[in-house]
């Protein structure tokens, strides 16, 4: 009997313990399914990117617009707590849902959830060809980096970065342009512009020509000698390599009528250097053009092979050209 009053009394006594914990307990759950919790449309697999400068107004907006949270306020007041001035720009991956208590912390601390591109830029790369390496990038607006950056040529470094999918195109800018100038200061280098004398930009310009003209510092530093001396002696650079900056085509393709293109880069009309640089260079083809090897030479040539010829008269150079190119 006393078993059995017992069994009923347990029994009693856990029912009220689960009424009052649902009672305790449900009210937390359906406010935090009201205002924490993913919406159940939250997009997974996605990009998010916040722009520079975004306060967490503005930023829970787009969130809610997005369904990446369900609401504005909590977001807003959560937010306070890190300090708006803590929401830092850039690309965020969402792989499924996740609620607004991380969202915010992510995008207060910057962890982004993205492994950066590895975008290798060659020595003598131009603008535009930057431009389309960083196409590798996912979500990148390379047609905002190349009009910000399409009167930077000779200036943005040639190197490896890594690069977070959607990043702001200002802020990679200012990576190349920063890697630049931290290259130009270097003391080797600072040392020998400075010793030879010629403003910045017209070394930048000469080593652009040089880096599409010659594949090591020996012939580089040969054909600088001979670039400076013809400028010196008034005579026109005739540079071949111009031409793909200023038409697409290069010196195997060219015809004479566009030897004669109207362009103030072009250097068979016009004598001594282009107006800027047509690709940027690297440390080697810089310090080659502020080295140039000193001689008697006028006259260039190079092969299919990549092998360079030099000339001393334009008679030589005629005998170079029908020995070794063929015409």
């Amino acid at each position: 009997m006393q078993k059995t009053i017992w069994r009923k009394l347990k029994y009693i006594f856990r029912r009220r313990a689960v009424g009052w914990t649902l009672i305790i307990v449900l009210p937390f759950v359906i406010f935090y399914g009201a205002l924490f919790a993913p919406p159940l449309s939250f997009p997974g697999d996605s990009y998010v990117r916040v722009a520079q400068g975004s306060t967490a107004g503005e930023l829970a907006s787009e969130l809610k617009d997005r369904s990446i949270i369900r609401s504005t306020f909590v977001f807003e007041t959560v937010a306070r707590v890190f300090g708006d001035t803590n929401i830092i720009a850039g690309e965020y991956y969402f792989a499924g849902p996740q609620g607004l208590l991380t969202v915010v912390r992510r995008v207060a601390s910057g962890d982004f959830a993205i492994e950066p591109i590895k975008v290798v830029v060659p020595e003598g790369t131009s603008v535009r060809g930057i431009a389309e390496l960083l196409k590798e990038v996912p979500d990148f607006d390379t047609t905002a980096f190349y009009e910000l950056a399409k009167d930077k040529e000779g200036r943005l470094f040639p190197d490896t970065y890594f690069i977070l999918p959607g990043e702001d195109p200002s802020l990679v800018l200012k990576r190349f342009e920063d890697n630049f100038k931290a290259q130009m200061t270097h003391g080797q280098v600072a040392l020998a512009v400075a010793a030879f004398g010629r403003p910045l930009e017209e070394v930048l310009t000469m080593a652009s020509l040089l880096e599409k003209e010659a594949n090591n510092s020996h012939d580089r530093r040969l054909i600088a000698g001979i670039l400076w001396r013809r400028i010196e002696l008034g005579i026109p650079l005739q540079v071949d390599a111009v031409f793909p900056y200023i038409i697409g085509i290069g010196s195997r393709n060219l015809t004479r009528a566009q030897l004669q293109t109207d362009s103030p880069y072009n250097t068979y009309i016009h004598k001594g250097l282009p107006p800027g640089p047509i690709t940027n260079p690297g440390v080697s083809a810089i310090l080659d053009a502020v080295t140039p090897t000193k001689t008697d030479y006028l006259f260039y040539l190079a092969d299919r092979g990549g092998t360079t010829y030099y000339s001393v008269t334009y008679e030589q150079h005629l005998q170079n050209r029908a020995k070794h190119i063929g015409s």
